[in-house]
């Protein structure tokens, strides 16, 4: 069984957490991450001190300028771009129809847009809302039998009609990872924008929006460590291209400021600088990354017989979420008799994947485990010890 490392001091990070005191394990990340408690002090700082709107000319309004501004430096150093190129929204999904939306409006009949089957939901139904009310394409690109994207049918479905290619960079079901520098460079080789869903990558890898070519990229703090919270990047060459929907008097500057409607929840994005912190004051993702590879292989190596894990059988090239059935036991059992251990788990039929779940072969639901880095090996070793007694009992 593959040993954990002691370059991560993880009993030092769980420590900063009131939610993992009480013993229970929760493997359930991609459903949703645990919040340190700093960052859940950093709202309520912002709720006691900075309860106010932008532009006046007194001390809790300037604060919450600077609460804002401060987000926004931070959100570009997390993804690699410049604090006028983000935009904060109430979620992933909410973000997603707007800046479609807003892309859209110059899209003409005929126009197509490529999703892929690997594709959680809130990335594919707002260009297929899209596409209905503007009479466009949606075209969907395959995977290979491994779960991982067939770029050779991204590449043959590409088109001088392709306005965009959109696509999950990490499975949020199975954990696989696209080749997104590559589906990228397919996307602006037919002059497409490249569009990365990253809210389940973004926990688990760093993220570099330039390196890889990204023109639009969102991802969910909630899935980090962070407060529920949307944050987009978009390239400044194409936003600037793009009349945004907004009120009127409201900012247009900077850039990404065009974007946002309303008003925004300024001690969320308080607290979402505290987790960018947070991260960083653990080792960020040059610390992570190993650490959390090192127990996703201590769960593949050591799951019972009947155990079948869905997707790639070892960590190269995907992250840690992984999708499993145990043999002659329904999923939700399953669930329930690892909750009664102590241990949290989901099941579900789709996981909001549906291009991804009629391909796998299970019947009727399946159950998603996944870590994140303040999960331990005793954990993972708990949690192999409980799905070897419910297959045991089954057998």
């Amino acid at each position: 069984m593959t040993s954990i490392g002691n370059d991560f001091n993880v009993h030092a990070v769980r420590a900063r957490y009131c939610s993992l005191r009480d013993g229970f394990a929760f493997l359930d990340a991609p459903g949703g991450s645990q919040v340190p408690d700093e960052v859940g002090e950093a709202i309520a700082r912002a709720l006691r001190e900075a309860s106010a709107n932008l532009g006046a000319g007194y001390a809790t309004s300037k604060r919450v300028g600077q609460i804002l501004s401060t987000a926004e430096e931070k959100a570009a150093r997390f993804l690699g771009c410049e604090p006028s190129e983000v935009i904060f929204g109430p979620n992933m999904t909410s973000l997603n129809f707007m800046l479609s939306r807003t892309a859209g409006r110059s899209f003409q009949p005929g126009d197509e847009i490529l999703v892929s089957d690997l594709d959680h939901d809130g990335g594919v139904a707002p260009w297929l809302e899209l596409a209905f009310d503007k009479d466009l394409v949606v075209r969907h690109v395959g995977l290979n039998a491994d779960t991982t994207l067939d770029l050779d049918d991204l590449e043959s479905k590409l088109s001088p009609r392709t306005r965009v290619v959109a696509f999950a960079w990490a499975s949020n079901a199975v954990g696989t990872v696209a080749d997104a520098r590559r589906v990228c460079s397919l996307a602006h080789s037919a002059g497409a924008l490249a569009w990365i869903d990253a809210v389940h990558y973004a926990a688990h890898e760093p993220i570099d929006v330039g390196s890889v070519g990204a023109d639009v990229l969102i991802c969910s703090p909630y899935k980090f460590c962070g407060p529920h919270l949307g944050l987009a990047y978009g390239r400044a060459s194409v936003l600037e291209q793009w009349r945004p929907y907004k009120a009127r008097p409201a900012p247009a500057s900077p850039l990404g400021r065009r974007f946002e409607t309303g008003t925004l929840p300024y001690e969320l994005l308080a607290g979402f600088s505290a987790t960018v912190d947070y991260l960083s004051s653990i080792g960020g993702f040059a610390a992570i990354r190993p650490y959390e590879r090192a127990l996703g292989q201590r769960l593949l190596d050591g799951l019972p017989d009947p155990v079948t894990v869905y997707g790639l059988p070892d960590m190269d090239g995907r992250v840690p979420t992984f999708l499993v059935n145990v043999e002659g036991v329904p999923a939700d059992d399953v669930a329930a008799a690892l909750a009664a251990d102590g241990i949290g788990v989901w099941a579900h039929d789709s996981w909001y994947s549906l291009g991804l779940y009629p391909r796998l072969g299970y019947s009727d639901k399946s159950v998603r485990i996944g870590m994140i880095h303040y999960n331990t090996a005793a954990e993972v070793d708990r949690l192999l010890d409980a799905l070897d007694r419910v297959a045991a009992k089954a057998a």
